[in-house]
């Protein structure tokens, strides 16, 4: 059957969908969103994993949704409500030591290890927050579009590059040096230039191995670190929070936004293929085998998911299939839920406190995680992985009964694919043991504690997000899958191979995490298009 045409189809009903969705809709646009799941939120999503108690699913913090997509769609008036955490990271060391970091405890903190590092700390954060500004100024914005469309097509992209040189002149010449070491070289190197002691280095570091299948001495971590910072949270930059009944209230206010402005949402209606004809993207058949015709079809899904399992392979040109045959996915990223009978009690620090609301970081120095990446690239899986885990109850009692409480686990690293063919359902189980007794060696107890467990392989983030190889960031947030190249050159301004195919989800700059940015910058492309 062949339905009614639409302004814009919009494939995934993922946190950069609804945006996109919403923008498009206020333009005037009749605009449809179909989502496979029968819940929208991709995989910014809420759900009851043990009778009584509820957690984010996938992602599992907030930080890098942008200001600006918060006031347009009004998410607040939509039921949204962010809490600050009221400490940042909590590290919690084998020797009994720990760094508890945060507003006003910081560089006290840090003294007890090194006063030279706990001197050198406002540098370091002066650096980074000024490099930090810029790239948020340019996360709503498209890169420099490179392209061979001649001069005509050439002047705006020239246009946009001269604005990026203006506002990176705006750096002094040290900072310039930064920015460019921070795209090329490692978290670990970067942070050598500041830090001796280990406790600081580690907590830093952590922001670039996470989502990332990397060692903090990988080139390129560093950039992963600085992407991990240029958030804010209810105007406080670089601040982490949580969103009150968890991830799952973000997308729900969205979805409530974009119903307002006039968008269809279909839960429950996967897609199977874009119809292309004559070379242009006018449709997609769901996988209920219904037709459904649109002026654009924009995508909010994995590239790589986009070009070689929803198009033909002879309708995607060559240089696309080329590059999404090398489009390195797979984050190393397991993660879990946990319902609990109480607050873990860790060893360094006993009783509850605010180190309960931070992000507990077990991973006691870079050396730790670089041996994790190294044992899951020989064996599948690190015997000593790297865990963070966030305990969200301590902030919202609306995700667990009286008494109870709920925990994040995100762990690394992981094997996006097992070796020798293994498969991750016959190891997902004691995958989730070996986390569980990694934080029980921090907080003995907390394996008695366990009442309920939610288990995501990188397979089963992929079944079910379509996060392929359970990468998080829809791609690699490395140098050649960034800004004017992600997700490929010539493709940087939403627009797909295929006139009539766009892009918005979190495989486009500025890249991954709970942004809404690519569906903000896509909205403008399509609207401009379709106007």
């Amino acid at each position: 059957m062949t339905n009614s045409a639409y302004d814009a189809i919009l494939i995934g009903g993922g946190h950069n969908g609804l945006v996109c969705a919403t923008y498009l809709a206020k333009a005037g646009l009749k605009v449809l969103v179909l989502e496979r799941r029968g819940v929208v939120g991709g995989a910014a999503v809420t759900e009851e994993f043990h009778p009584g108690f509820r957690n984010s699913v996938a992602a599992y913090t907030v930080s890098l949704l942008q200001p600006k997509v918060n006031r347009d769609l009004e998410l607040d008036r939509h039921g949204l409500r962010v809490v600050l955490r009221r400490a940042n990271n909590f590290l919690p060391r084998p020797d009994g030591s720990y760094l508890l970091t945060g507003a006003g405890r910081t560089r006290e903190e840090v003294a007890k290890f090194s006063r030279k590092d706990a001197d050198a700390l406002p540098e370091y954060e002066r650096r980074l927050d000024a490099i930090a500004d810029v790239l948020r100024a340019l996360a709503l914005e498209p890169p420099p579009n490179v392209t061979d469309g001649g001069w005509l097509k050439a002047l705006p992209e020239l246009a946009r590059a001269g604005r990026l040189g203006k506002r990176l002149s705006a750096l002094d010449a040290p900072l310039r040096n930064d920015l460019l070491d921070l795209f090329t070289i490692s978290a670990a190197e970067y942070l050598d230039r500041f830090f001796e002691s280990e406790p600081i280095k580690a907590v830093l570091g952590f922001d670039g191995v996470v989502g990332n299948y990397a060692s903090p001495y990988t080139p390129g971590s560093a950039y992963v670190l600085l992407h991990h910072v240029f958030g804010e949270v209810n105007g406080v930059k670089g601040a982490w929070g949580h969103a009150i009944g968890g991830m799952g209230a973000i997308t729900q206010a969205m979805a409530k936004a974009a119903i307002a402005a006039g968008v269809e949402i279909r839960t429950g209606c996967g897609v199977r293929e874009v119809v292309v004809e004559a070379g242009r993207a006018v449709g997609v058949v769901t996988d209920a085998s219904d037709t459904l015709r649109a002026r654009a079809i924009v995508a909010n899904v994995n590239p790589k998911l986009l070009y070689e399992r929803l198009l033909a392979p002879a309708a995607v040109p060559a240089p696309t299939r080329e590059r999404m045959a090398n489009w390195r996915c797979g984050s190393g990223t397991f993660r879990m839920n946990v319902a609990l009978s109480r607050l873990p009690d860790f060893s360094c620090l006993p009783g509850e406190g605010d180190h309960l609301t931070a992000g507990i970081i077990l991973a006691p120095s870079l050396d730790y995680m670089d041996r994790a990446y190294l044992d899951a690239r020989a064996h599948g899986w690190s015997r000593e992985p790297i865990v963070e885990m966030l305990i969200p109850s301590t902030l919202d009692d609306s995700l667990a009964p009286p008494g109870g409480h709920v925990a994040s686990l995100f762990c690394q690293h992981v094997a996006p694919v097992l070796p020798d063919g293994a498969s991750w359902d016959a190891h997902r189980e004691e995958v989730a043991d070996l986390m569980i007794d990694t934080v029980e060696r921090y907080a003995p107890g907390f394996k008695a504690s366990v009442l309920g467990r939610q288990v995501k392989s990188p397979l089963d983030l992929e079944r079910d997000f379509g996060l392929i190889g359970g990468d998080i960031f829809h791609g690699a947030l490395s140098l050649n899958q960034l800004f004017s190249a992600r997700p490929m050159l010539g493709q940087a301004d939403y627009r797909g191979a295929l006139p009539g195919l766009y892009l918005c989800g979190a495989g486009t700059h500025p890249g991954g995490g709970v942004t809404g940015a690519p569906g903000h910058n896509a909205a403008k492309a399509i609207t401009r298009d379709l106007r």
